[in-house]
């Protein structure tokens, strides 16, 4: 067998074999949205089979967690590092919630439990506030409730047979996505920033070999990883950078224009490895946000008197008109970086969707597992669209990070340019 398809292949199977072990039984997605609780045997085993939510699971894995969990097997603990205006900071390793199946903690911890790969924390004073302490196999379950006007799933934990109400970690998107601020905020190293950290580690690793590389022979043609580095570098110098900002000022925008490109190739290209998790960093709106503000400032600061005027008085117009556009003109500050951050999202995570919505394909012909024979036909629906939709994401991730590119070069250019009248 050709050595390039058998890769695609293993990949494939690990993909597959890393999102079913992560996922494990659909039954734990179907528990948040029918409110149903799952009965367990001795072993932990959920008893039963329930219908499979390929939504609940999709959001689920590309999801950000306090755990590191690769092919299901192997967890890595994280720094815990969480702050309640009530109580202070809590500092400790994820480690201390005996993360199981479905990334749920078997412990909690100073009142702190891991639901889903989530850390939570316990409202209810009555529950033990410090300290490690057991918790039954599913003892997560979540109702729908009615929170400030909108239907809600509330997440309770169940301990010593008794209910208690679960509050999920501050976030800043004020409610429209379902957040807000609670309880307590968590700035722990999680499994998006770790990936981060060790993808800027591998640039910095690769672009330290390639300029020692430079240095030993200048004289003669790159090689290894140079040969690698140099087409990208060079398109991205002479086919966007050169012609959106001139020749004059790129040099000064070029470190950003690199930086950015690389970052965000290489964190594409590191969620396609499915043995380490298929991580979604650049889906995440947080990741995006950050990037799309650095933008967005370096943009607006670097701006000049022609960039400005074309803002809030735009020459060559008729005055009546002028006050239209301006308002048109400054909304235009703010929704470039906006679809700087949704696009990139919302593209990744798309991908990441639709490669889970196939490997879905075999628990739903399968019935949860009930149906052997279906299971094979979706196995068999399932493997060739999953490589299919890989390739297309190994594609994607070139081509997001060049748009990201070519468009922070674009916004830079208009705002340094000098125009003439």
């Amino acid at each position: 067998m050709n050595k390039r398809i058998l890769i695609i292949l293993v990949a494939c199977f690990l993909y597959i074999t890393d999102t079913g072990a992560q996922e494990g039984n659909p039954q734990d997605s179907t528990e948040q949205s029918s409110q149903t609780e799952v009965s367990h045997d001795d072993h932990g085993h959920a008893v039963g089979h329930a219908e499979f939510d390929p939504a609940a699971t999709a959001i689920h894995h590309i999801s950000d967690a306090n755990v590191y969990t690769i092919l299901g097997a192997v967890t890595i603990p994280l720094p815990m590092m969480l702050y309640a205006p009530d109580k202070g900071w809590d500092f400790f390793s994820s480690s201390k919630f005996h993360s199981g199946h479905h990334e749920d903690g078997h412990h909690s911890y100073n009142g702190y439990v891991l639901h889903h790969g989530s850390v939570y924390r316990v409202m209810d004073a009555g529950f033990p506030q410090d300290g490690s302490v057991e918790i039954e196999e599913g003892a997560f379950i979540s109702r729908q409730e009615a929170v400030d006007g909108k239907n809600k799933d509330v997440y309770f934990v169940k301990y010593q047979g008794k209910e208690f109400r679960l509050d999920a970690r501050s976030t800043l998107d004020g409610g429209i996505l379902g957040g807000g601020i609670t309880s307590f905020y968590d700035f722990s190293i999680s499994k998006n920033v770790l990936s981060m950290i060790l993808v800027s580690l591998f640039l910095f690793w690769l672009f330290s070999r390639a300029a020692k590389s430079y240095k030993a022979n200048p004289d003669k043609a790159p090689n290894g990883i140079q040969a690698f580095l140099e087409p990208m570098f060079l398109f991205i110098r002479d086919e966007v950078a050169i012609p959106f900002i001139g020749k004059k000022k790129y040099m000064k925008y070029l470190p950003l224009l690199m930086s950015i490109f690389f970052f965000i190739l290489g964190l594409n290209l590191y969620g396609q490895i499915p043995f380490l998790g298929g991580t979604n960093v650049t889906g995440n709106l947080t990741v995006t946000m950050i990037m799309a503000i650095i933008v967005f400032i370096v943009v607006n600061i670097n701006g000049n008197k022609d960039y400005w005027l074309h803002i809030f008085w735009m020459p060559g117009v008729p005055g009546f008109v002028k006050p239209l556009l301006s308002v048109v003109e400054f909304m235009s500050l703010f929704i470039k970086p906006l679809t700087l951050m949704l696009r990139l999202a919302g593209n990744i995570s798309a991908g990441h969707i639709a490669i889970l919505s196939f490997i879905g394909l075999i628990f739903i012909f399968g019935e949860s597992g009930l149906n052997f024979s279906g299971g094979l036909v979706g196995t068999a629906m399932a493997v060739p669209l999953t490589l299919f939709m890989m390739a297309i994401e190994l594609i994607v991730a070139f081509v997001q990070a060049f748009v990201f590119t070519i468009l922070t070069a674009s916004y830079i250019g208009a705002a340094t340019e000098e125009h003439h009248h």
